[in-house]
């Protein structure tokens, strides 16, 4: 059978070289491309590819984002990151957001056929580090450990995220912490970024299955 891929990235060159490693392969056929991540969903819940090689960073929002949001209009899909670099946070976060591995930017013809097939075939694409980060993060959910679930986060990220898991405002945090309303503001964004979620509610929801807010 004919692996359907739906390329997402906004760098011409990059996606000209994704194009030609892929080529010779009569197993593979791209059915669509998009440059941001907007684009990229809608042609996801269209198109129903096989798989989406999916950027990281794109210009109108993150690629972990954007994995959540394929995964809600197509769950049979399967997402494989493109990253610059194997240690970006980001790529941990794709992980728990639902992809099934990476590959980084750069990689031979060899390599990113075997990631694609691999992915495809329904197993996952981990380096030995990423596979040790997120065994940790899951030891971290079963044991209600949330600050070892959340390692992208700093300290007083995660405070603040556990008295937003309570269900505290801004303000209330603020007074709880010693901190200003702004830094607050600026800890909530970051958190939220960090997180690749869009509000406070799905954050929420997250803290609370690791074990947070309680």
């Amino acid at each position: 059978m004919t692996t359907r891929l739906l390329l997402v990235d906004d760098h011409p060159l990059f996606l000209d070289g994704v194009r030609a490693a892929l080529a010779g392969a009569d197993d593979l056929e791209i059915v669509g491309e998009a440059h941001d991540a907007t684009t990229g969903v809608a042609l996801a819940g269209d198109l129903l590819p096989d798989v989406v090689l999916m950027d990281l960073n794109l210009p109108d929002g993150s690629g972990v984002d954007a994995t959540v949001r394929v995964l809600d209009r197509s769950p049979a899909t399967r997402v494989l990151m493109m990253t610059m670099s194997a240690d970006d946070d980001a790529v941990v976060a794709a992980m728990r957001a639902g992809a099934r591995g990476y590959v980084v930017k750069g990689a031979g013809r060899t390599d990113l056929l075997h990631a694609v097939r691999t992915v495809a075939g329904g197993g996952a694409v981990f380096s030995p580090a990423i596979a040790d980060r997120l065994g940790r993060f899951f030891t971290g959910m079963a044991t209600g450990d949330g600050r070892r679930a959340f390692p992208q986060l700093t300290d007083r990220e995660v405070e603040v995220l556990d008295l937003i898991a309570r269900g505290l405002e801004n303000r209330r945090i603020a007074r709880e912490l010693h901190l200003s309303d702004k830094t607050v503001r600026n800890h909530v964004s970051n958190i939220l970024g960090k997180l690749g979620v869009d509000d406070r509610s799905d954050a929420v929801a997250r803290a609370r299955s690791a074990g947070l807010g309680g």
